[in-house]
């Protein structure tokens, strides 16, 4: 229904929706306790949405205070695996039937384009709380293989009360990607959303409620990073946080854990994703145009965006100009155009520093190929043009920290040994891709590269079946797959002797 939607369909809904702008806490939407908001500004345009509530300490306190007595009356934690698969069942479907609107709302407050929330960030939330609805009764405790006198019990246990503090570039699925296996677990959960993109969040928390998630079990607490979320990093009865976001933020909350009460903390931060393109490639022209996408989809704001292009220098110049070519068809628009494949910088404070690595770029010597200016300044919004940096060292800033916006950088080569040793010289290990026929090469470097994922002959392959996250200073934890149950939850020995 969605994709028949026009340009001037999406518009008109977009005059008529409704925003839920307070915290839900206990089943309820309620304003911050000191009453402050803050502004909810789309880059789609510049304008003011809605006024949000400003979670702080009082309001993480009480969310958690709910998430606790939610969590020890057992009225989901205690709840029959079937019944919890029921219910995030129907959360799911309620998901899937209020997709136009959840599609528009992610779309209006991040920036991302209205083809992309309708077609990828909305099914993929779907398919992700179904996904672990599905796990709750196909998870099994286990009997440990002991003597005849023994019986050992392995008994998998909800850790309690879960802080989830999700970033603003996918704040639909990456809020889903946590409340999928948490909720699954039985834990009870405090979602704090990023401040740039909060309105999804609390719409789920509405359905979740509708779907009949009982009061106290998931709460949704707006606000800032140094208030809200520092609040739920430091909370004494938050037994657990998994936090997607940057590396400096992720640090924070290492600290935190360890100067309150040594919480489990599991970290997705930053990445500075190498795309390594070797001359025997099965088809350099479907190379160059996942090396477009893979820097430009979601306008370069993906934690593991190829930002890095290592290109063997036998191949460069040829292989540079078809991912030019693609990179001008991704021209950004405004995000409620159906045609639009690049949209908007999530605020101002992302553009403006987008375009002051691009500055750094340029001072430094690489040799801008393409882009590198701000676009449809007339609308209001936050754009930047795809942006193409070649003659890049290893060394040079833009080639080393997450510029988290349409910034690539083009590197070369002259031998796998190299394109390896390159790939490995950064602080990250999210993610790494490369192309090549030879499945010797490919293997090798799938061993040789310090990464969570390594893609071959694709640019972010993947499913919810599979495990996502970093090595390195691109943290540890995993979501998605089975494997991210394991964070939200603590395995007990019950040691039976038999007499």
């Amino acid at each position: 229904m969605s994709a028949a939607l026009t340009f001037d369909d999406w518009r008109a809904k977009a005059e008529k929706l409704s925003y839920r702008n307070q915290c839900f806490i206990d089943g309820q939407f309620v304003p911050a306790a000191s009453g402050r908001t803050f502004d909810c500004v789309s880059p789609v345009d510049g304008r003011v949405l809605t006024q949000v509530a400003r979670g702080e300490q009082e309001d993480v306190d009480r969310a958690v205070r709910a998430a606790r007595k939610a969590f020890d009356s057992g009225v989901w934690s205690g709840m029959a695996p079937r019944e919890r698969k029921r219910v995030l069942l129907r959360f799911a479907d309620l998901i899937a039937e209020h997709a136009t609107e959840l599609a528009l709302l992610e779309t209006l407050d991040m920036g991302k384009p209205i083809a992309d929330s309708t077609s990828i960030d909305v099914p993929a939330t779907v398919n992700c709380i179904r996904y672990y609805a599905e796990a709750i009764d196909k998870v099994y405790d286990e009997v440990a293989p002991t003597s005849q006198d023994v019986v050992a019990l392995i008994l998998r246990e909800p850790v309690g009360v879960v802080g989830a503090v999700v970033p603003w570039n996918f704040p639909m699925l990456m809020a889903a990607w946590k409340l999928g296996p948490a909720l699954a677990t039985g834990n009870s959960v405090v979602l704090k959303p990023a401040e740039q993109s909060p309105l999804t969040a609390l719409r789920l928390a509405e359905l979740a409620a509708a779907a009949g998630i009982p009061d106290g079990v998931l709460n949704v607490v707006p606000g800032f990073g140094e208030e809200a979320g520092q609040a739920i990093g430091r909370h004494m009865d938050v037994d657990a946080v998994a936090f997607t976001g940057s590396t400096e933020v992720g640090k924070y909350f290492m600290r935190y854990s360890g100067e309150s009460n040594l919480k489990r903390v599991s970290l997705e931060c930053g990445g500075k994703t190498p795309h390594i393109v070797l001359p025997d490639a099965h088809d350099l022209d479907v190379a160059a145009k996942n090396a477009a996408f893979g820097i430009f989809f979601n306008q370069g704001e993906v934690c593991n965006a190829g930002s890095r292009l290592l290109v063997h220098e036998s191949i460069k110049e040829p292989f540079l100009e078809k991912v030019m070519e693609w990179g001008r068809k991704m021209a950004p628009g405004n995000p409620l155009d159906p045609a639009t494949t690049m949209g908007a910088m999530v605020d101002e404070k992302q553009m403006q520093r987008v375009l002051g690595y691009i500055e750094k770029g340029k001072s430094a010597g690489a040799t801008l190929k393409m882009g590198g200016g701000r676009a449809l300044s007339e609308t209001g919004g936050y754009y930047i043009e795809p942006t193409i940096f070649d003659d890049v060292a290893n060394d040079m800033v833009i080639a080393r920290e997450e510029i988290f916006g349409p910034v690539l950088s083009t590197l070369t080569f002259k031998n796998e040994d190299e394109a390896i040793r390159v790939a490995n010289d950064t602080i990250y290990g999210l993610a790494a891709a490369i192309w090549t026929t030879d499945i010797n090469k490919a293997m090798k470097a799938a061993r040789g590269l310090k990464a969570g994922s390594v893609w071959v002959n694709c640019f972010d392959g993947g499913d919810i079946t599979t495990p996502f996250g970093g090595f390195k200073q691109s943290g540890f934890g995993r979501d998605k797959s089975l494997h991210a149950m394991d964070k939200f939850t603590d395995l007990k020995t019950v040691w039976i002797e038999l007499h």
